[in-house]
């Protein structure tokens, strides 16, 4: 029996210095959360300006728009406040540090290593998490996941798994009576949708799907009643889901996965000219007071 002399086991090569460039950043970074942390506590957050400042910005439709997400998750539909409202209160609160890290990225086993993190500096919590990302996409209903090579679309998968949990590590430093009081702000400025009547939002919330290609059908079985039975909120949850859809959160397919085919709505293609308008209306059994002179 042989053995391997000991010293033919070498370690793992290791760099013989630390740059200058490296020396400097790590130099600057040390002395930026020293900083941090003295002027959080000599400049400490002005509590009651931060709730006058957090109520008068989410009343703007623009910020409502961006502050809720929408996925649908077997039978039901999850709606939350997005990480663009996140990144808004803990802007407005002062004193919050949150960022993401890419630690480590393996390219032979197609995976990223990251760390999302939130850190009050004022009252020293800090709240962070490392996962793991794997370099693909995941495909359309019984397709397998896409191996993704490009780098631009390895980045753009990172930032989108890790803004979950940046909303999450935020969400978790902030008080929950201040997110939730600013959740309930948004809400009430989709609901008013800035001043329009609410058939005319109805109808604009129809035609805005139209370039996805969703009919008025599909939008009224989604809410299992007809368009002049919407209220403030369906209108609302319309805008959420939309919004979704612009920023690539959920498919048009997962959706409305109840989705039928043109040929099915429309018929054959001769009969195209006289299908279209039959095919979004309501049935007769299920139109508001269908019945009641019967």
């Amino acid at each position: 029996m042989s053995y391997q002399p000991i010293d033919r086991v070498s370690p793992v090569a290791t760099p013989a210095r630390v740059g200058q460039g490296t020396a400097v950043e790590q130099s600057r970074a040390a002395a930026e959360v020293l900083a941090a942390v003295q002027v959080a506590q000599q400049c400490p957050r002005n509590t009651t300006m931060a709730i006058a400042e957090m109520r008068e910005v989410c009343k703007n439709d623009v910020l409502a728009k961006r502050a809720f997400f929408s996925y649908p998750k077997g039978k039901s539909t999850v709606t939350g406040p997005s990480v663009f409202l996140a990144r808004e209160l803990a802007r407005i609160w002062g004193h919050v540090h949150h960022g993401l890290i890419e630690m480590r990225r393996d390219d032979v086993y197609g995976e990223s290593e990251m760390q999302a993190f939130a850190w009050d500096v004022q009252n020293n919590l800090r709240v962070s998490t490392t996962f793991i990302v794997p370099h693909k996409r995941d495909g359309k209903k019984n397709e397998s996941a896409e191996q993704l090579t490009q780098l631009r679309d390895i980045y753009e998968n990172n930032a989108n798994n890790g803004a979950r949990r940046v909303r999450q590590a935020i969400f978790s430093v902030l008080p929950g009576w201040f997110v939730d009081e600013a959740v309930d702000i948004c809400r009430q400025a989709l609901s008013r949708g800035g001043g329009k009547p609410l058939p005319q939002r109805i109808a604009d919330a129809v035609k805005s799907f139209e370039q996805y290609r969703v009919t008025r059908r599909q939008l009224e079985d989604k809410f299992d009643r007809p368009t002049s039975e919407w209220t403030e909120q369906d209108v609302a949850e319309l805008g959420i889901l939309f919004n979704s859809l612009n920023r690539r959160e959920v498919t048009v397919d997962e959706a409305f996965p109840r989705r039928v085919a043109e040929d099915e709505l429309y018929g054959q293609p001769e009969d195209q000219a006289a299908k279209p308008a039959a095919a979004t209306e309501w049935p007769a059994a299920r139109q508001p007071g269908a019945g009641a002179e019967a």
